[in-house]
């Protein structure tokens, strides 16, 4: 099988580009009619080139600086790159903007075709091969070959071939699983079978019948058929020319710069942080707020520039910014962007995205861009800890590893469980079928916010033992996820690190301060409430006892029912814990081997008054023991359910 490979042109109008394809392939890559009248490149074309143990997709780009935003399309996804220079004309300025382009988009394989070569002598060729060295000195293009040839004549094309299958084979081949993309940049209309998709396969393959996500709508759609060079194909893969059949998708609704890709793996997003690259020939430094063009992939989007770590960045230099755009973008980590000015007259410069979905960050944060340096400079688990970081308190997935740290989706689990076997990732329970996994630095700062909503409780009411959890709870809504903070909780408790139950938590470090005075007064209204038994004293009654302490009586029944001594029944009611729990045994035994009873008849058997025994009873039916049924309680579960349940 040949090895597919996805071949660019570049170069300045008129030098010879869509000739010289011709000559390689047969085929015109001019399909407009404003094309064919006017001679020159106005969009990208395509053609076939087969070299035996490679087969080449080739893309020609326009070389008119009107549509540099076209040759940028066109540069989407190539892997090897023709360098296009007019032996009669020699180096000229979108030569120069094209091969810095090439620069910016991270190209790495390419050579030179000097063409026209029949119009010059050999003297002026010389001299233009000289002129070219200096141009890609410092480029990738330093050691490039150099192929003389002319499209007219035929010379030198032999050669070329030549050269590109020796090129060719220096290219790597990409291992390991990748997810499938495609960047569009066309679409048209087939009879009968609806909407097609062209684009360069960036990464991964599909197949007949597999559904993708149609970028930045959100939608989801099915490949109908597939072709690679005109011809029917059941799957198409990385460094082919492809054209997608998208069943459920409108013509109208296509436009150049969206994308296919696997389920999950792009997600649309206004904010990108990226590293930022000032060109060295640039006409002025990018500056703080600037509006730009923003090239990545197919599409161009209108954006202003946030730098991070600088107020401009010079010619030549490189910052850290955020973009944020007019209209969506789809990204992933380390994919080449270029910039260029408002009036698309001029490059700025590019860079690579280091955040495909960001959050804004706050200008000159020391803290968050040493985080946002380790996006580049750290190795696979410190991109992964650092996306998981900037996750928050959400979690992340594995396609956000994918996506945002550049993890193949194959090695995704293995080195989640390094992470969590060195405790730098967290898993946490928020039910039996639902985990999110966590930053251990975000797990520290979710409890180190627990902690510090309950030591504010505690400062405010010194005297209460233990706060009602939900009251808790219901501080840190802001983390965004009430299930994540009840789970937070309960890890907590069983580190011992707070005590309660699941009504009632505290500190474990926390002790109410009770004076000696409010101490020996709890001692007696503990001690009058179990002699009261069903007809206990209202709380305001001890105020006299209280003397200075009255203000405190409320904080003190509190300090008494969060330590079980006392039960409230209802506002301003209160039972001895004791007392409480003889009363539902004694109203369970009585129900179990009788008929229901009244309000009067549980008050007579408790030794009560009706002042007590209507609140009691309606205790009982909130407390699950008894229910109503007309003017008799009954036990809420019936004997027989209770032993099936027991």
């Amino acid at each position: 099988m040949p090895r597919d490979l996805i071949l660019g042109t570049a170069g300045h109008i008129d030098h010879g580009k869509t000739s010289l394809v011709k000559a390689l392939t047969g085929i015109d890559c001019d399909r407009l009619p404003e094309e064919k009248a006017r001679g020159i490149t106005i969009d990208i074309g395509f053609a076939t080139l087969d070299l035996g143990d490679y087969r080449l997709g080739i893309v020609d780009v326009p070389g008119h600086e009107r549509f540099i935003k076209n040759m940028l399309a066109g540069a989407t996804g190539i892997d090897l790159v023709v360098l296009v220079i007019a032996a009669d004309d020699s180096v000229m300025p979108q030569t120069r903007e094209h091969l810095e382009i090439l620069r910016l988009l991270g190209l790495r394989h390419g050579l030179i075709a000097l063409t026209k070569c029949d119009l010059v002598d050999d003297t002026t060729r010389e001299v233009v091969e000289l002129e070219i060295r200096e141009l890609v000195q410092g480029t990738f293009l330093e050691n490039a070959p150099i192929v003389s040839t002319s499209a007219h004549s035929g010379q030198g094309i032999p050669e070329l071939k030549a050269a590109i299958v020796k090129l060719c084979r220096a290219i790597e081949l990409k291992t390991g699983a990748e997810w499938f993309r495609l960047a569009i940049d066309r679409s048209f209309i087939v009879q009968g079978h609806g909407t097609v998709v062209t684009g360069s396969v960036t990464s991964g393959s599909v197949k007949v019948g597999d559904e993708l996500d149609w970028q930045p709508r959100g939608q989801r759609v099915r490949v109908r058929s597939l072709q690679n060079h005109d011809q029917p194909v059941e799957e198409v893969h990385r460094g082919m020319r492809a054209a997608l059949n998208l069943a459920g998708v409108h013509h109208e609704d296509v436009i150049r710069g969206q994308e296919v890709a696997a389920p999950g793996y792009l997600v649309p997003s206004r904010t990108l942080t990226v590293r930022l690259h000032c060109l060295r020939d640039a006409r002025k430094p990018i500056k703080h707020r600037a509006s730009v063009r923003f090239h990545l992939g197919t599409s161009e989007i209108m954006g202003t520039v946030s730098l991070l770590d600088c107020d401009s960045i010079a010619p030549g230099g490189w910052g850290l910014a955020q973009l944020f755009l007019e209209e969506p973008a789809t990204a992933t980590w380390g994919q080449p962007f270029v910039v260029r000015g408002p009036s698309a007259t001029y490059t700025l410069g590019g860079g690579q995205v280091l955040q495909p979905v960001a959050k804004k960050i706050r200008r000159r944060h020391v803290e968050m861009l040493e985080r946002v340096e380790k996006l580049w400079t750290g190795n696979d688990e410190e991109r992964a800890l650092t996306v998981a970081w900037f996750a928050g308190f959400s979690g992340f997935t594995a396609a956000d590893l994918v996506r945002g740290a550049n993890i193949p989706p194959d090695q995704v689990d293995e080195l989640i469980g390094r992470l969590r076997q060195s405790q730098a990732l967290v898993e946490i329970a928020l039910s039996q079928a639902k985990k999110v996994l966590l930053h251990a630095d975000m797990v520290r700062e979710l409890n180190e916010r627990i902690l510090a909503v309950l030591g504010r409780m505690h400062a405010e009411f010194p005297l209460v033992t233990t706060h009602d959890r939900q009251r808790v709870q219901s501080q840190l809504d802001y983390v965004g996820d009430d299930a994540l903070v009840h789970a937070a909780v309960d890890r907590l408790l069983k580190q011992r690190t707070l005590v309660g139950d699941p009504r009632r938590i505290a500190r474990a470090d926390f002790k109410p301060k009770l004076s000696a005075n409010l101490r020996k007064l709890k001692e007696k209204v503990v001690e009058v409430y179990r002699e009261a038994r069903f007809q206990p004293p209202e709380p305001g009654s001890f105020a006299p006892q209280a003397g200075g302490n009255a203000a405190n009586l409320k904080d003190l029944f509190e300090v008494c029912v969060a330590e079980g001594f006392l039960v409230r029944i209802a506002p301003d009611l209160y039972l001895h814990g004791e007392v409480e729990a003889e009363m539902r045994r004694v109203v369970t035994e009585r129900l179990r081997s009788g008929p229901g009873l009244t309000v009067a008849e549980i008050r007579d058997m408790l030794g009560t008054t009706r002042k007590y025994a209507v609140p009691l009873c309606e205790y009982l039916d909130a407390a699950g023991v008894t229910k109503r049924e007309g003017d008799l309680r009954v036990l809420a579960v019936q004997p027989a359910q209770q032993e099936a349940h027991e």
